[in-house]
């Protein structure tokens, strides 16, 4: 059977629409398993479902797993890929690398336990045993089947001296303690120690977005949650300067807090998986300031205008997921800062 020549990018593995799209555009994806001469399969063990993507099923199905697992099913079995149709996003997976096409570029070997590093949401995926080890209720998905890997797909083999969950777990959000890195080190490398206001500062990506900004150099470092129980997560723990109780979603609320902890902040993280904080967090951030939006549930086009708006001369950007090296800087974050590796194994236990 003859076939379209393969795309680094995956436009080879789109079905649907007929037109080019790249895959996480693409409604549907073929997800068969005989490979391309530079693909990957891998087996799969565990899918992670972005935070985002899972509250909106949650709460769709308020909170009823058999109908959350069943949901997640129909996507996959639909679309050939996990990419929730409402918020768009997807997570990521470890595995085993089962077969690696002749001209692969990946540096992957068969039997190689990985994560993958690219979003779910443009990765060609089969479950074959209708998750029947998931009960719906958690971000952390036990399956069996398998996905395919680009020429350009980024992967990473687990570490030998974390468990597999707790590895997955960091690189998930791996993309924001390296960018928070990378912007906090531009401010420090000009004299600067910068406020860093972490909206969601007790959640995986928030707290090492923390433990990543005092890495680099910050000064003080402000951590948002929205209840008391997530301020007594990071009492103690030194990950942050000031907790501050407040509702992300409210501009005039949580610019008020973030002025009495000592901001308004140079740079603003924004790590939290509800919408409606883009306003709040341009309110929180100084003029000439840097905002960091990792949240797959930010409107792009309300921070945009609501900048505008608000006459705010703030510097916008989206976090993408990819810095070179991320995920070795998180590992390493994780290794070497004890409270932070603490809030996820905590996680893990819960």
């Amino acid at each position: 059977m003859s076939r379209t020549p393969s795309s680094p990018v995956g436009l080879h593995r789109v079905l649907e629409p007929a037109e080019a799209s790249l895959p996480q555009a693409a409604q549907r994806l073929d997800a068969t398993p005989e490979l391309w001469p530079d693909e990957v399969r891998i087996s799969i063990e565990t899918l992670n479902l972005d935070a985002a993507s899972f509250r909106q099923l949650s709460e769709k199905h308020a909170g009823d797993g058999a109908a959350v697992r069943a949901e997640v099913l129909d996507i996959v079995a639909t679309r050939g890929k996990m990419q929730n149709p409402v918020t768009g996003s997807g997570g990521m997976l470890i595995g085993t690398v089962e077969e690696v096409g002749p001209e692969s570029s990946l540096g992957l070997a068969v039997g190689d336990h990985v994560a993958t590093l690219v979003s779910l949401s443009l990765t060609p995926l089969v479950i074959t045993d209708d998750l029947a080890k998931w009960d719906g209720r958690s971000e952390r998905v036990p399956a069996q089947g398998h996905a395919i890997l680009f020429g350009r797909s980024i992967a990473a083999q687990l570490p030998d001296d974390l468990s597999p969950d707790l590895a997955l777990m960091v690189m998930d959000v791996c993309g924001a303690p390296a960018l928070v890195a990378r912007v906090v080190g531009e401010y420090a490398a000009r004299g600067i120690s910068p406020t860093v206001c972490v909206l969601g500062g007790a959640g995986k990506s928030g707290s090492l977005s923390l433990a990543a900004a005092a890495d680099a150099g910050a000064g003080r470092r402000i951590a948002v949650v929205p209840f008391g129980r997530e301020a007594d997560l990071l009492a103690g723990t030194g990950l942050a300067d000031e907790v501050v109780i407040a509702d992300a979603r409210s501009p005039l609320g949580l610019s008020e807090a973030v002025a009495a902890a000592g901001g308004p902040a140079d740079i603003t993280v924004v790590c939290v998986d509800v919408p409606g904080c883009e306003q709040p967090a341009i309110l929180s951030t100084a003029q000439g300031g840097t905002i960091i939006f990792f949240s797959m549930a930010t409107n792009f086009a309300a921070a945009a205008l609501g900048a505008e708006g608000a006459a705010a001369d703030v510097r916008m950007l989206v976090g993408n997921g990819y810095v070179p090296g991320h995920a070795a800087y998180a590992l390493d974050l994780i290794r070497g800062n004890a409270a932070v590796r603490g809030l996820f194994e905590g996680r893990l236990e819960h």
